[in-house]
């Protein structure tokens, strides 16, 4: 699958879309002036709704989200609306991307350098752009700890801090109140997360999914293998020797 047949693009437009989202979103949408932004939306509760990209692109302002999440994430935008001047419409655009060779303009991905660049524009040239065949994106992802709709990032269940978006760049602690931040910001302020997401090895083979147990209890499950690594959710406070996913051995950290 190509980069542009996971991705829908949602145009956010109206005098009031910035304040609008940044009463919503996890990150600061200000930063737009210096380029896409990196956000998530979030239950009251403060779990994991959606992620994506925020570009700006003239008089609107696009959300690059997976197309699995883009309708509820419209459904809720919508609904969040209110009396705002701002119209949610999905677009026709696709998303292209790739390591090297960025086209005229292209994007940095916010996350991470090792992440490339991100190109958004009309299927057809986005298909003719589109770098990202070939390239072994879960091991990027393993080594540089990042997680994935619908693999580490579950809707409905994750907690943002847990999976490495203050390290992302993905959370704002000083723009004020959006869906969930007063969850997140407790969780900031503990003196230690005691489970999320972490690099691990394995000895030995296992699959995505796999629990991972230590003296027959469980603390954590595997989610993106790739070789001999995978990225892990874990509890860090019973986290040890002796690991097991499955029959391999787990070795943390990784």
């Amino acid at each position: 699958m190509t980069a542009q047949d996971d991705r829908q693009v949602i145009a956010v437009s109206g005098k009031d879309r910035e304040r609008f989202l940044q009463g919503l979103v996890t990150n600061d949408v200000a930063r737009l002036a210096h380029g896409p932004v990196y956000a998530a939306l979030l239950t009251p509760q403060g779990k994991y709704l959606a992620d994506f990209f925020l570009v700006p692109d003239g008089e609107r302002i696009l959300i690059d989200v997976a197309a699995a999440l883009a309708p509820d994430l419209a459904r809720r935008l919508t609904m969040y609306r209110l009396r705002s001047d701002v119209s949610i419409t999905p677009t026709d655009l696709s998303v292209a991307r790739g390591l090297e060779n960025a086209p005229e303009g292209a994007l940095a991905d916010p996350r991470h350098p090792a992440l490339g660049w991100r190109w958004i524009g009309p299927a057809d040239e986005a298909r003719r752009l589109d770098r990202s065949a070939g390239v072994d994106w879960d091991a990027l992802r393993v080594e540089h700890l990042i997680p994935e709709t619908g693999a580490e990032l579950i809707p409905g269940e994750s907690y943002i801090l847990e999976m490495g978006f203050e390290r992302l760049g993905g959370v704002d602690f000083r723009k004020g109140c959006y869906v969930g931040q007063e969850v997140t910001a407790r969780m900031k302020h503990k003196t230690e997360l005691r489970k999320g997401l972490t690099r691990v090895t394995l000895e030995g083979a296992a699959e995505p999914g796999t629990p991972i147990t230590r003296e027959g209890r469980e603390l954590g499950r595997l989610h993106t293998v790739s070789g001999d690594r995978a990225l892990a959710y874990l509890r860090f406070d019973r986290a040890g020797d002796d690991m097991q996913a499955g029959t391999a051995r787990v070795i943390w950290p990784g």
